[in-house]
């Protein structure tokens, strides 16, 4: 939705520019009154480091939880209106909502609202409400992600068993709640969008949500042509086609499947996207060198997000590969393990587009699994997974793992390592009744290891079995965990 507005209004004459931020606010005396107004703000660009001054009639503070920020460089005496608070959101697999019905509750165990729909074919869960500061890098907690899992279960059938192991992402946005600083009572959150103009010309909007944003923007700019006698006519937004939509109908994916050999699935996904603009990302899809798709090279297998799509991403302004991964695809909010996957491929693609050398395709790689990491839920995942956390199976499935774990650990040597797994899942066929209904794991940071301990609490916690092996008998230390098999049958 951001992108469509930003493109719409390039569209529409407007000079639009990402990856820039505000150092001050420009001003100018006004004749006769010696008042001091806003007419403009110096500027960054955060990629580059070049500044750059930006001249305007009128300046409007649109940013956000930054609000604050943002108004205090206009006067450092004004007060805080802006109340950050964290929300956490959690993507699980889809059988955990069916496709066309979702829930919310308002009235959780702690007064938290609580809710889990389907999207892009899985299930999205949320949300946590918690004071929280102002970053621009916000991450998940494992207890907010907890909370969310604790309260899911109140909703469920008793035999599904929701799984922390089943979180196959998380992440945590920050609100920007706001007291109204034109009301007597400036201590109670304001729920709708709140317009105001400083002394000096600076229009601020804060609050509100995305389902109202053009109702936002045209009290903000009518707001503007009041404080600053700006020429203008009535609002033309209502109605107004974003970018991609104005030959957009619900059958155009078949015209791409028909005119282009896309896969339907992918087909439907750039349909839904980029709307009419889905034959621009059809046209330069590679070939497969298959029979069927002709065209469309997906980036990981399970999704429908091909390598055209990160060639016209940055067409469309993407940068960074954290760009693409988060803000052109949603891979790295519908699975962090997948998106990991698909990264050293999404950077090559960006260094040939952006003719990065082999440094900044590094820089790259490891800036965006950085962002995985601790942004997108990768992190917690794996720090659950110390000899400290709580073991909350039941004792009769305690025994049984312990034996199971003794069945790996043939040699008795009180640990396991991949040559136990391997031997394992050679001879499974002979068990004789030993199936194995719940999976195996070992843990990447164990140095190639685990004790009986640890495998108790990682068969609590995940659902496949894991590692990352960085050489011929050896294991990594990184944490960025891999799929190896499906549980052991």
């Amino acid at each position: 939705m951001n992108l469509a507005i930003a493109l719409t209004a390039a569209r529409y004459g407007a000079a639009t520019a990402n990856y820039t931020e505000v150092l001050r606010l420009l001003k100018r005396t006004e004749p006769g009154s010696g008042k001091q107004r806003v007419c403009g703000a110096r500027c960054r660009d955060v990629l580059t480091g070049q500044e750059f001054d930006v001249k305007a009639k009128c300046v409007i503070n649109a940013t956000g939880p930054f609000t604050d920020s943002v108004r205090k460089m206009d006067d450092q005496e004004v007060p805080n209106i802006c109340q950050p608070s964290a929300g956490v959101h959690i993507v699980m697999p889809g059988y955990y909502s069916p496709d066309n019905m979702g829930l919310l509750d308002p009235a959780t165990s702690d007064g938290r609202v609580i809710f889990f729909l389907p999207w892009e074919k899985m299930t999205i869960a949320g949300t946590t409400d918690s004071p929280t500061d102002v970053t621009s890098h916000p991450i998940p907690t494992e207890e907010d992600i907890n909370f969310i899992l604790s309260e899911v279960r109140n909703y469920l059938s008793v035999d599904v068993e929701v799984r922390r192991g089943d979180v196959l992402a998380a992440w945590s946005g920050i609100r920007p709640l706001v007291t109204d600083p034109n009301s007597k009572d400036t201590q109670s959150i304001c729920r709708n969008h709140v317009v105001a103009v400083s002394d000096s010309g600076l229009v601020t909007i804060a609050g509100g949500k995305w389902t109202t944003y053009r109702a936002m923007a045209q009290d903000t700019i009518d707001a503007a042509i009041q404080a600053h006698n700006l020429p203008a006519g009535s609002s033309k937004t209502i109605g107004l086609l974003l970018q991609g939509a104005e030959d957009w109908s619900p059958t155009l994916y078949i015209r791409l499947v028909q005119d282009y050999g896309l896969e339907s699935e992918v087909a439907q996904h750039l349909a839904s996207t980029y709307g009419d603009k889905a034959f621009e990302v059809a046209k330069i899809a590679q070939v497969t060198g298959k029979r069927w798709p002709i065209v469309g090279k997906r980036l990981v297998s399970e999704f429908p997000y091909i390598e055209a799509e990160v060639i016209y991403g940055v067409k469309e302004y993407a940068r960074t590969a954290v760009d693409i991964v988060s803000r052109r695809t949603r891979l790295a909010f519908l699975n962090v393990q997948a998106a990991e996957e698909a990264l050293p491929r999404i950077v090559d693609i960006m260094g040939k587009e952006l003719n990065w050398n082999e440094q900044k395709k590094k820089e790259e790689l490891e800036a965006a699994r950085k962002f995985l990491y601790y942004e997108m839920g990768y992190k917690v995942k794996s720090d659950q997974l110390t000899d400290s956390s709580e073991i909350t199976l039941v004792p009769s499935d305690i025994e049984r793992y312990k034996k199971r774990f003794h069945m790996f650990d043939k040699d008795k040597k009180g640990f396991i390592t991949i040559l136990d797994v391997q031997r394992v899942l050679e001879v499974k066929q002979n068990l004789k009744g030993q199936t194995l209904h719940k999976p195996f794991v070992l843990n990447v940071q164990n140095a190639g290891n685990i004790n009986q301990q640890q495998y108790l609490l990682q068969i609590h916690h995940f659902t496949c079995i894991i590692f990352d092996r960085t050489g011929p008998g050896t294991w990594g230390s990184e944490p960025h965990l891999r799929k190896f098999s499906p549980a052991v049958n």
